[in-house]
């Protein structure tokens, strides 16, 4: 496709909407909408009017994890940020350096064997890389610790340079997110659920709009390189397997509510597009050629033009859909990351 305009300077969401200015809640961010080649602009609170009774929103329920944790290399700071935990036990990770900023940059220097120290005795010994696309993500075992635990003592949200400053877990939690028997959850906030509060959903279901929840845990990104995503944990329950067929069934929209709640139910749905209970690891990448088998629309964050995303949103909407949009937000001024505003696209 061609590459949406690059992000103007100052387009970054630099805190949550909340603390932008006051009287402010989660859900005051704006909406852009885009139907097919149909554009229009509105605030966030406005999303109930422009949805319809019986509408599906897919839900990503994972919550995110305090992934990044500070260590060291001989005498060499580094922060460690926790991407996916493997069944085997071991952990991937991306080993990176403080940039002086209290954020990081990449770290090139890791190597098979490079141990690193970790707060209250830990141990990380790197042993290969995730993926044989780069040596980014390596596979670590971690001794002298148990790394949910070390998370929830010792880390605190993954946090990337265009930010203002560091935020509380809880602002990086979803109003969807549920806690996990075993302790884990995402690298990275599911970050387009941020803008619903309590009060919009309840608005939602009073006006016949209905929630299929799924889980997908995110990986750490790709600040710098935009790789494509790596295999990730996902679970699609049978009740909500059942509500998504009924949807479809019965004509109705299944919208996803970010690109981790395609890659879910995505990964779940059949050549026939019938969605089955399934859970495990999904290596999906949604891209215009595979296109999608169940979704219909799709409420997403502005993602940068080099972000494999727009790949998903190009099969969900179509090439000319996403170049007018991205056009817009940016004459428009929209917000970009985590804390920025959101896209709806319908087909």
């Amino acid at each position: 496709m061609t590459p949406a305009p690059r992000v103007p300077e100052g387009l970054s969401a630099r805190v949550p909407a909340e603390q932008r200015e006051p009287g402010l809640d989660r859900d005051g961010v704006r909406l852009l909408v885009s139907r097919g080649t149909e554009v229009s602009h509105h605030a966030f609170g406005e999303l109930p009017g422009l949805l319809r009774a019986g509408d599906l929103l897919v839900v990503n329920t994972s919550p995110t994890l305090a992934a990044a944790v500070d260590g060291s290399v001989g005498h060499t700071r580094v922060v460690v940020h926790f991407s996916t935990r493997g069944d085997d036990a071991r952990w991937a990770v991306e080993v990176r350096e403080p940039d002086g900023r209290g954020t990081t940059r990449a770290r090139a220097c890791v190597d098979k064997g490079t141990v690193v120290r970790l707060p209250g005795g830990g141990r990380l010994v790197a042993e290969e890389p995730l993926s044989p696309r780069g040596d980014r993500l390596w596979w670590a075992r971690v001794s002298g610790a148990e790394v949910t635990a070390l998370l929830r003592e010792h880390g605190r949200p993954i946090r990337y340079a265009y930010t203002d400053r560091d935020q509380p877990l809880s602002a990086y939690q979803t109003v969807f997110a549920l806690p996990v028997p075993d302790g884990t959850g995402s690298a990275e906030m599911p970050s387009a659920a941020r803008p619903f509060t309590a009060r919009l959903v309840t608005e939602l279901v009073s006006r016949g709009v209905q929630f299929a929840p799924v889980t997908l845990h995110t990986g750490v990104a790709s600040a710098e390189s935009h790789e494509p995503p790596y295999p990730e944990r996902f679970s699609v329950p049978g009740e909500s397997a059942r509500l998504i067929n009924a949807a479809r069934a019965a004509g109705r929209r299944v919208v996803a509510v970010g690109t981790t709640a395609v890659r879910a139910v995505e990964s779940a749905a059949g050549a026939d597009g019938v969605v089955r209970p399934r859970a495990g690891w999904t290596d999906l990448v949604v891209t215009p050629e595979r296109g999608v088998r169940v979704v219909d629309g799709l409420l997403t964050g502005l993602h940068e033009p080099e972000a494999s995303h727009l790949l998903m949103l190009e099969a969900v909407a179509g090439r000319v859909a996403i170049d007018r949009g991205y056009d817009a937000a940016v004459r428009g001024r929209y917000l970009w990351h985590e804390f920025g505003d959101v896209h709806l696209l319908l087909r």
